[in-house]
């Protein structure tokens, strides 16, 4: 078998210690700016209460949402601080449980993807479609996400993930895990304290909104986690793996994705579309991601990178 391409084989030492140097300045601004966001969002509808106003806040929160999830993901790499504590702690009450996820599950989990990304053993192989789903299944799919029926499904499936009747995933499926004698209390418990973040964290925003008098506008952050939140996903996971080859090497099974203002805003925040660079060096932060892009095309190796626009009619056929 033809050995995977080595990133390491085609940088040398001194770029790859500049490449993956960290930034405390960097990893604190990412999360100020997201929250700074998201409250001028709620701020905004708040003071523009209107239909057109909220639609706009649901965007726009929807995408920093989207924004707190890879910020988990870079700390779950270590690469959003350079102490440990600030990757661990920090990041997963201001990023991972304010999401209904925690850092520390996260990254057992997601390590696995990249050891085994594109095989058998690669736990979120069913996010990748290994064949082009029809259009009209991605309209459907697009409609699903706007009327919040996958967020629904989301929090439930997260619900028993908590409660762990389910195995912990990011992906589309998981495993129902043996009930070993386990009662109706032993669920409720493993609920309540899998939970405790996720309630904490939005009992804080629901008081901070609450003593500023706008409790109401806490729906736009309800809405767009069930909604907008959902749909950046899919297109985000879709960008990344699915429709490439079904195999080892990072070359193949992994997408670099082209994005201007606009997906910046919804499905790519924090360069997230460096994928490709992301899965052959790890240890990148998400800041020196575009400096690892430009040295692989100055040497050849990778070329153009799709708009997300372009992935979308990749990973769809004409309708049938």
């Amino acid at each position: 078998m033809e050995a995977a391409f080595n990133v390491r084989d085609t940088l040398t030492n001194e770029e790859i210690r500049a490449l993956t140097r960290r930034s405390n300045l960097a990893g604190a601004w990412a999360i100020a700016s997201t929250w700074l966001v998201i409250g001028a969002s709620l701020a905004a509808l708040a003071i523009w209460p209107h239909p057109l106003t909220f639609v706009a806040a649901i965007v726009v929160i929807g995408g920093r949402q989207l924004a707190l999830a890879i910020l988990m993901h870079e700390a779950a790499h270590r690469t959003l601080f350079v102490k440990n504590f600030w990757n661990d702690v920090v990041a997963d009450w201001l990023c991972a449980k304010p999401m209904g996820a925690d850092v520390a599950r996260y990254k057992r989990h997601h390590l696995v993807h990249h050891a085994h990304t594109g095989t058998e053993l690669d736990p979120d192989l069913d996010l990748a479609l290994a064949e082009p789903m029809t259009r009209r299944s991605l309209v459907r799919k697009v409609a699903r996400d706007l009327l919040g029926l996958t967020g629904l499904k989301r929090v439930f499936g997260q619900a028993l993930i908590y409660c762990g009747a389910l195995e912990y995933t990011v992906g589309a499926e998981a495993k129902r895990i043996p009930r070993n004698g386990r009662r109706l209390g032993d669920y409720l418990r493993a609920g309540a304290r899998n939970a405790s973040g996720f309630v904490v964290t939005n009992l804080v925003l629901l008081g901070v909104l609450a003593a500023a008098g706008e409790l109401w506008v806490y729906s736009a952050w309800v809405v767009a986690y069930l909604t907008t939140f959902s749909l950046f996903l899919r297109i985000r996971s879709l960008a990344e793996h699915a429709c490439t080859e079904r195999s080892a090497d990072p070359l193949r099974n992994t997408r670099t994705a082209r994005a201007g203002w606009l997906a910046r805003a919804t499905v790519a925040p924090f360069r997230v579309n460096y994928h490709l660079e992301h899965h052959l060096l790890v240890a990148v932060p998400y800041f020196r991601l575009p400096a690892l892009h430009r040295l692989l095309r100055e040497r050849a190796l990778t070329g153009v990178a799709p708009s997300y626009v372009d992935v979308l009619r990749t990973v769809s056929a004409a309708a049938r």
